[in-house]
């Protein structure tokens, strides 16, 4: 199993830590700041080979330049349309490209909705799934729209193993799932899920990752032939009119 270290950034992100559980080689995935990745690779006596962007957004990609300055010749790998907004970007993927780390290899796939760039980058266990699928939502349409964002989340659905262990670039957790229990308020599974992050939260711990098992379950972002998600937005069901209706009310929520 890859072995995966959190690392909070700003004030709500997470950097990821990965390494080979064979050759303990490490990548770093989507560091939004330096200071505290490094002081994790530090805490692990651990040196990266590569950092993995998701998408170019600044609070993802903010500290690559301190991890190419503390460790020359540094692999940088995003996709290749992020070629040039991706600071210091040495390499660029295309959906169905495999990056491996020591015995794992990672499987790209493009994911465009939130940014006509991002990427998904799953192992055999775990998948980085960056501001395309949050635990309980998604991310908001910077470039995308709905279509290409609701193709997108259902190709994690459908494509990985659901107990494929869901890693995301936000502690968002547990408002997403506010709103999802407002919006199913007889949806008991949900109204679960709610107290169980926020007791997490309370306790200072962490609510990623979760099974994309229980993503399927819970995330109405992935549920958008779901009647009972479409009556609850008011739309016909068309998936793709369900998930624009549903990204509108989260929006706004």
């Amino acid at each position: 199993m890859l072995d995966v270290t959190l690392v909070p950034c700003l004030s709500d992100n997470y950097a990821y830590v990965l390494r080979d559980p064979t050759t303990g080689f490490c990548a770093v995935v989507d560091p939004s700041e330096g200071e505290p990745v490094l002081a994790a690779l530090a805490a692990l006596g651990a040196r990266p080979t590569m950092v993995l962007n998701t998408h170019h957004h600044y609070d993802h990609v903010g500290g690559n330049e301190a991890l190419i300055a503390a460790f020359p010749g540094l692999r940088v790998v995003a996709h290749a349309s992020d070629q040039g907004r991706v600071p210091g970007q040495t390499e660029a993927v295309n959906d169905g490209d495999r990056v491996t780390l020591g015995g794992t290899a990672l499987r790209v796939l493009h994911v465009p909705g939130h940014t006509l760039g991002a990427v998904t980058y799953a192992s055999d266990d775990a998948a980085f799934t960056g501001d395309t699928l949050f635990l309980g939502g998604c991310g908001r349409l910077f470039d995308g729209d709905p279509a290409m964002m609701y193709a997108s989340l259902q190709r994690i659905a459908e494509t990985l193993d659901p107990a494929t262990r869901i890693f995301c670039g936000h502690e968002y957790t547990a408002n997403n799932l506010r709103f999802v229990a407002a919006l199913e308020p007889a949806n008991d599974a949900v109204r679960a899920a709610v107290a169980d992050a926020e007791r997490l939260r309370a306790e200072g711990r962490p609510t990623v990752p979760k099974s994309l098992r229980d993503e399927r379950r819970l995330n109405p972002f992935l549920r958008c032939d779901d009647p009972a998600v479409a009556a609850a937005v008011g739309v016909a069901r068309d998936p793709v009119a369900v998930f624009a209706a549903l990204r509108e009310r989260r929006n706004n929520w």
